[in-house]
C-alpha cells in the first residue's frame, strides 16, 4: 500500500479542500512513490517504508549512487536556475535559486550536512533525482528553490541563513518559507526555528537524516505549531535512528495533535531519506496543515 493512502486512512493527513488547490502538482509520482509500507504507528503518524539499495540505488541509478537513469529528471529547469551572490550587511552569501525571486508562491530552502555545498541540491543526477524533481516541483509550481553556502553549523551560519531568508521574503511576502535540512544542517534548522525574524514565516522543517534538539520544544516554531517532518535511515550510523524516534515521540507527548510526520526507511543508511523522501507529499501536507 502507497504511504498517501496509509496515512490519509490511519493518520487523518490535514488535506486541501476542493476550494484550495494544492501547493505542487503531480511531477514524476509514480517514479518517486515510496516502495511497500511494512509497518506504521502513532496513530499513522510514524511509517516504516520498505527500502533495498538493490533496488532502489542499483536499478534507480545509471551509476550507482553518482547518475540517476534518464527518466527521472527533466533538464528543462536548468533555464530557471541562477547561481548568486547576495550582498547583505556586509557579509557576500553564495546561493543558487531556481523559480521565482520576486512574487513567489512559496520558498523551499535546502541546508547541506558536514562537507557539503550549496551545489548538493541543486545535483540533477545525484540522490536518485530527488533534488531535480524538487527543482521541478518548485519551478513548475510558482515558487522558488535556494540552496546556500554558510560558515558554519552554529551562530554565524545561522544569520548567514537567516538573513537570506529576509532578503526573499521580503520579495515574496505571502510565501510560506519550507526549510529542509540533511544531516549536521539539521543544526541550522533548529537554531532557525527559535529566529524572532525566519519562525513567524515558516511553513514547515524537514529534517533528513538528522539530529534531535530538545530545545526545540520551548521555540517559537513549536509555538506556532509549524510542521516537522523526519526522514531517517533505518540503519543510519550516524544518528541511530532509535533517538531520532525518541525525539519525534516528546513532540507527541508535549503536544498529541502536533503536526509531525516520520518516515523511517528501513535498511535505509544515513543518505538515504534525502534519495528516498516525497517532496511533494510532504510539502502538500505541511502547507495544507499549516
Amino acid at each position: 500500500m502507497r504511504l498517501r493512502s496509509v496515512l490519509a486512512l490511519l493518520a487523518g493527513i490535514v488535506s486541501a479542500s476542493p476550494a484550495q488547490a494544492e501547493l505542487l502538482r503531480a511531477f514524476k509520482d509514480e517514479l518517486f512513490a515510496y516502495p511497500a509500507i511494512l509497518s506504521h504507528s502513532d496513530g499513522g503518524r510514524h511509517v516504516t517504508v520498505d527500502y533495498r539499495s538493490g533496488r532502489d540505488i542499483n536499478q534507480r541509478d545509471e551509476i550507482p549512487e553518482r547518475r540517476v537513469l534518464g527518466r527521472y529528471v527533466d533538464l528543462g529547469v536548468r533555464s530557471q536556475q541562477k547561481d548568486l551572490v547576495a550582498s547583505i550587511a556586509k557579509t557576500l552569501i553564495p546561493h543558487i535559486a531556481v523559480g521565482r525571486t520576486d512574487d513567489a508562491r512559496f520558498i523551499v530552502l535546502y541546508l547541506y550536512g558536514q562537507g557539503g555545498s550549496r551545489r548538493q541540491g541543486m545535483d540533477d543526477f545525484t540522490f536518485g533525482g530527488n533534488f531535480n524533481r524538487l527543482k521541478n516541483l518548485t519551478a513548475r509550481n510558482g515558487g522558488l528553490y535556494l540552496t546556500t553556502d554558510f560558515s558554519d553549523f552554529g551562530a554565524t551560519g545561522t544569520r548567514q541563513v537567516a538573513s537570506l531568508i529576509d532578503h526573499y521574503a521580503l520579495r515574496s511576502k505571502q510565501a510560506k518559507v519550507f526549510v529542509a535540512c540533511g544531516s549536521m544542517g539539521g543544526a541550522l534548522c533548529w537554531r532557525l526555528a527559535d529566529d524572532a525574524s525566519v519562525a513567524p514565516r515558516l511553513g514547515g522543517l524537514l529534517l533528513l537524516g538528522s539530529h534531535w534538539e530538545q530545545d526545540f520544544l520551548a521555540s517559537r516554531a513549536f509555538r506556532a505549531r509549524v510542521p516537522v517532518f523526519f526522514g531517517h535511515g533505518g540503519a543510519d550510523k550516524v544518528f541511530p535512528v532509535e533517538q531520532q524516534e525518541r525525539f519525534f515521540r516528546s513532540i507527541l507527548a508535549r503536544a498529541p495533535d502536533y503536526p509531525v510526520r516520520f518516515v523511517r526507511f528501513e535498511t535505509g543508511s544515513h543518505g538515504t531519506p534525502i534519495r528516498m523522501s516525497d517532496w511533494r507529499a510532504t510539502l502538500n501536507w505541511m502547507d495544507a496543515a499549516r
